[in-house]
This record gives structure tokens, sequence and C-alpha cells, in this order.
């Protein structure tokens, strides 16, 4: 089984990694491809591109200068470390142990604008390139004709080692938009956190972002290998709710 998150905007290369374990990103040709593309445009092109104030633009046209198609301790950081939003907050990576986080290189899979799909382990440079950016290159005009089927193929590759292969969607639908549906072989199964606000349930951006990593959390604590075993998920006050549910949609409750 396989589990999908999407990256975040806040990065931390402050902290410095509590285990040196490492691995070197899948997708360094692409990527290399794509930093070629960004280094020829200006902090007013990157402004414009990804709506970025004037400060933010010049930081990250100075990460694509800086950018190396090779990723060493110096440079990156591991990518479940590095990435520093409310999904990544609920993960708490940091706090996983070196046997745990090897169990999440082998389940795990960060989907990437860039690097395409990062595993916890893939040493990660610093970046900024939503999925949704309209970026063109020479396969396209955005992010999605450029990564076109290989994530799914990826996906395919990984899963085939399942005799019956899941495919956990706890990314975004920026994200999950880049995984070609028409050639994943792989069933998928949804996973929706909802909380109780004027009168009835609802999704809650802030809430739900963090329940996702505190679930990828859940699955890494008890090696969760199959669908059933999520639904004991209790994190925080979440419990599966089995009658708003299908087998592909798990649906989990609170009352804040």
């Amino acid at each position: 089984m396989l589990f999908l998150l999407s990256p975040a905007k806040s990065l931390d290369y402050d902290t410095p990694p509590h285990i040196s374990t490492s691995s070197q990103p899948l997708f360094r040709q692409q990527s290399k491809a794509l930093i070629s593309v960004l280094r020829e445009k200006s902090p007013q092109d990157i402004s414009r591109l990804m709506k970025l104030s004037d400060a933010l633009s010049g930081v990250n046209v100075g990460r694509y200068q800086a950018w190396s198609d090779k990723s060493t301790p110096k440079n990156a950081k591991q990518a479940v470390l590095a990435f520093n939003g409310d999904v990544y907050e609920g993960l708490s990576a940091k706090t996983l142990s070196a046997k745990q986080l090897d169990w999440a290189q082998e389940h795990l899979c960060i989907l990437s604008g860039l690097y395409g799909v990062l595993r916890p382990l893939d040493l990660m440079q610093p970046y900024r390139l939503e999925m949704g950016t309209g970026l063109g290159t020479d396969k396209g005009s955005n992010l999605y004709q450029f990564w076109g089927a290989q994530l799914s193929s990826y996906l395919n590759e990984r899963a085939a080692q399942d005799k019956s292969p899941v495919v956990v969607n706890l990314a975004s639908e920026e994200y999950f938009k880049s995984v070609n549906l028409k050639t994943l072989k792989a069933r998928v199964v949804s996973c929706v956190f909802e909380d109780f606000k004027n009168d009835k349930y609802k999704i809650i951006s802030f809430h739900s972002k963090r329940a996702r990593g505190l679930m990828v959390r859940y699955a890494i604590e008890k090696k969760a290998t199959t669908v059933k075993k999520l639904e004991g998920f209790n994190a925080e006050g979440y419990g599966f709710d089995a009658a708003q549910s299908a087998p592909d949609r798990l649906v989990f409750r609170r009352k804040l």
C-alpha cells in the first residue's frame, strides 16, 4: 500500500536532521530540465507566474540558480524533514525513529512539481514550484503536461510489489491531478476528514491538512498495509464513520 501526500510551501532547512540516512531523487533529469526553464525567468517573470511578492520571487530565482543536479547533505535535506506545512506538522517526521522512517520510505510518496515524486528520505534542495503552475516547457503549457503519465507509471512499478495494490490518496486535488488515472493500475482509496461546525460536518482546510499528516503517522506507527487497518485511525478525536464511508472513500469525523 502506498500513501500519497502533497508537498508544503513552507520549508525548514535550519533544523539539522536527526538521521543521516538519505537517498537520491529519482527524476533528476526531469528536475534538471525544469530548472533550466526556470533559470531563464527574471524575478518579475517568476512573480507573475507564481503570484509571489517581489521578495519571494527573488528568493526563488536564487534557489533556481543555486540548484545542483547532485543533492548532498550540504545543499539538501531529506524531503519529509524539509517540508514544514500543516500536513507535516501532523506527521511530525522529526519525532519518528530511523526504523519508522525506513518504513515510510517504502510506503510514502510525496508528489512534487519539480521532483515528480519524492520518497521521504530523498535529498531535496530548496525550491518552490507548485504543480498547478502554468510553466511552459517543450512538453506543453503546464506541469501536468510535462509529467504526463510518468508519475502513474512510477506508482504502478512501486505498487506492483503488492498482490492487491492500493494507493491511499492524502494529497490535495491540485497534486493528485498529476497522477494519470487512466494508466494507474492500483485501486485508489481516499480519506476525508470532517469537523462538526455550525450544526453540520464539513471539511475545514487547516484541520483536514493536519489530519492527512496524522493519518500517515498512524500508518507508519501501526505499519498499516491494509485499508481495513486505516479504519482504526483515531488521532486527535477523529473516528471512522462507517455510515458515511464507501469502500474507496473513508470518512473520519470529530466534534471540536
